[in-house]
């Protein structure tokens, strides 16, 4: 009836990958639904006008075979979706953005820090170690990844960083 010790570990283990699993499905849903909402932004103005309003009004002429289901539906969803879906969607893009760039700026600036302080090239991942240390993060599965690529964007652009090999960095010359 009881489990034995290994058996206990064995379902402990379990557990814990069926955790991390879920940690990583919540994290890339959460990630999804952030892009998503970062893309939806500047495109509320094609959205809103977009809406087939237009053919939901020419739907109430059919209303005879089903009167109560097409004049509900399209009367309720289209007037309250069209303006506060304008509204909110021109403030906060601002704000979130010029967050997100400010953010994007430290990070940057925390691994130029991190490379001049150790005085030599150092491999995205030994950076990441440090800027995690600091508290800074990088959304999505792998922060090593996300940092790479901004390091080497960076490194093509002509700015401090100067890419080494894969993954490596030091500072310009």
């Amino acid at each position: 009836m009881f489990l034995s010790e290994a058996e206990t570990e064995a379902r402990l283990d379990d557990l814990r990958r069926q955790r991390a699993a879920l940690d990583r499905a919540i994290a890339e849903h959460e990630l999804y639904l952030d892009l998503g909402r970062r893309l939806a932004r500047p495109g509320v103005a094609d959205p809103v006008p977009a809406p087939v309003a237009e053919p939901a009004r020419a739907a109430p002429p059919h209303p005879d075979p089903v009167p109560p289901a097409s004049r509900p539906v399209t009367a309720a969803p289209v007037p309250p979706a069209a303006p506060p879906r304008a509204e909110p969607a021109a403030e906060p893009r601002p704000a979130g953005g010029g967050a997100a760039r400010r953010e994007g700026r430290r990070l940057i600036e925390a691994a130029e820090e991190i490379l001049a302080a150790a005085g030599r090239p150092m491999h995205a991942a030994e950076i990441w170690e440090r800027l995690a240390a600091c508290g800074l993060t990088l959304p999505g599965h792998d922060p090593v990844a996300a940092l790479n690529t901004r390091l080497w964007k960076r490194a093509q652009g002509g700015s401090v960083f100067h890419r080494l090999g894969d993954g490596v960095y030091g500072l310009a010359p």
